[in-house]
């Protein structure tokens, strides 16, 4: 076995890894990229984009469907899942081409390839042919698909959102297990393509979304399409022969007992820790076994470790990982001086139909009493009836005293636009008043939060707490 020193090791070539590697060699320091798996990130792989080519593909399916309401009457639409799943397949490994090639520009010195554990602090074994001395480790080993038990006993009945896209052909049936973003991207996108769907969210809630008047919103939304059912727990899914046998209790009690071709899990993603022997690392852990970091620096504890991406569970999204990706090796690079790094307003966007979207500060994270509350709803808003797609709600926090913007969650046409728009006020700390004074075109889905943030600054003006429900978030007390 070989032994190498090196200043910087970056365990994972994903997204967070190959941004943390480009970071730290940026400091001119000797740094090694070590991957155990496929090259290749999630998203272009088995995420982001592919899930969109399907979205897309679905899309243009709902078009047709959806083109008599305008008094267009197209023939009988035919679906040929084979040439659906070629086209997905073919441009998803178009973009992970990308990617590989990126990887490949990398001199073989700089890449190692094997599974990396600790075996003592600062020090890495790679598979059974190389020992890696490190000054400093960036862990980037994003994260795996959840499989609940009660799923477990499925075999090739069941699969998760990263096996998805290797399917030839589109099944004629579904049980999608989860309500979250992913669950519902691709239940309603395997909808649309004529596949035979229900999705299962065993809470109340879907996606995240934490304001209990745009949660419901969206879930009547999605019902009028899919088969949504919220409060539904999966008891258990067994194989039936050429299918799977899946049994549902939902609030009522009541069991209820149905086939799919197959099941998907879509209940999260774990952080791939288990392969690193963190008992080996010196780092101090959570209950999860979860290492410890500041989210500002990505330094795991006073330690000379550094994590990134998916791996830490904090967001999980493509843009935050490359962020701390970023923070992580530009640290790692020029350690011992660690600095901490920018951290974007959180954003996140569901690409159902109507789009969901979080921008800002969510309901869920505001105190109650300090802020007030902007609304829209799009039924009678002119552009999204123009287009057809006059469904769900818009609504957007405002900060007593300071009239500052701080953030908003959403179910409506175009969600990923005006998201973005909120975003951007979010982090420059805009005012209501300042936002208002920025130009609005006609007819725009936009003038839609134009509507949003008239209300809220009536309500941030006249609707001022009693001083002593509030103390301690009203300026100037």
């Amino acid at each position: 076995m070989k032994s190498i020193n090196v200043d910087v090791a970056v365990i994972g070539a994903g997204s967070a890894g190959m941004t943390a590697f480009r970071a730290a060699q940026s400091h001119g320091k000797h740094v090694v990229l070590i991957e155990g798996g496929p090259y290749g990130t999630t998203c272009a792989r088995v995420g982001c984009m592919p899930s969109k080519l399907l979205i897309a593909a679905a899309e243009a399916a709902h078009a047709v469907a959806e083109a008599p309401g305008f008094g267009v009457h197209p023939g009988p639409v035919r679906v040929d899942g084979k040439a659906v799943m070629a086209w997905v397949q073919s441009e998803r490994d178009r973009f992970v081409g990308f990617v590989v090639d990126n990887v490949h520009r990398i001199p073989d010195e700089h890449r190692l390839h094997g599974y990396a554990r600790f075996v003592a602090e600062g020090r890495l074994q790679v598979d059974d042919h190389t020992l890696v001395n490190a000054a400093t480790i960036v862990i980037a080993t994003g994260s795996t698909p959840y499989v609940p038990p009660e799923l477990s006993r499925l075999g090739k009945r069941l699969v998760t959102s990263d096996e998805v896209f290797d399917w030839n052909d589109l099944p004629a049936s579904v049980a999608v297990v989860g309500s979250g973003v992913i669950g519902l991207e691709l239940g309603q996108a395997l909808h649309r393509l004529g596949v035979r769907v229900t999705v299962f969210g065993r809470g109340s809630g879907i996606a995240h979304m934490s304001d209990p008047a745009v949660v419901s919103e969206a879930v009547e939304c999605i019902k009028e399409e899919l088969d949504l059912r919220v409060q539904t727990r999966v008891v258990s899914a067994t194989p039936d022969g050429d299918a799977a046998s899946l049994t549902s209790m939902g609030a009522d009690g009541v069991e209820r007992v149905e086939r799919f071709d197959f099941v998907l899990a879509a209940t999260g993603r774990t952080p791939n820790l288990h392969h690193l022997n963190l008992k080996h690392s010196g780092l101090q852990l959570d209950t999860r076994g979860m290492p410890l970091f500041d989210p500002f620096t990505m330094r795991c504890g006073d330690s000379a470790v550094f994590i990134a991406g998916d791996v830490n569970n904090e967001r999980p999204l493509l843009h935050e990982a490359t962020d701390q990706g970023r923070i992580a090796g530009d640290n790692a690079g020029r350690y011992p001086e660690v600095i901490p790094g920018l951290r974007r307003a959180p954003l996140g966007i569901g690409f159902t139909d109507p789009q969901l979207a979080i921008a800002g500060s969510a309901f869920g994270t505001l105190k109650p009493g300090c802020f007030a509350i902007g609304e829209v709803r799009f039924a009678s808003q002119g552009r999204s009836r123009v287009m057809r797609q006059n469904r769900g709600v818009l609504r957007v926090y405002g900060e007593y005293g300071t009239d500052r913007f701080l953030g908003a969650e959403m179910v409506g046409p175009r969600a990923e636009h005006l998201a973005h728009l909120l975003a951007w006020a979010a982090q420059n700390r805009m005012t209501v008043a300042s936002m208002l004074d920025m130009p609005f075109y006609h007819p725009v889905i936009e003038e839609g939060l134009r509507t949003a943030l008239r209300d809220l600054q009536d309500k941030l003006v006249h609707g001022l707490p009693e001083i002593e429900r509030c103390a301690d978030c009203t300026p100037g007390l």
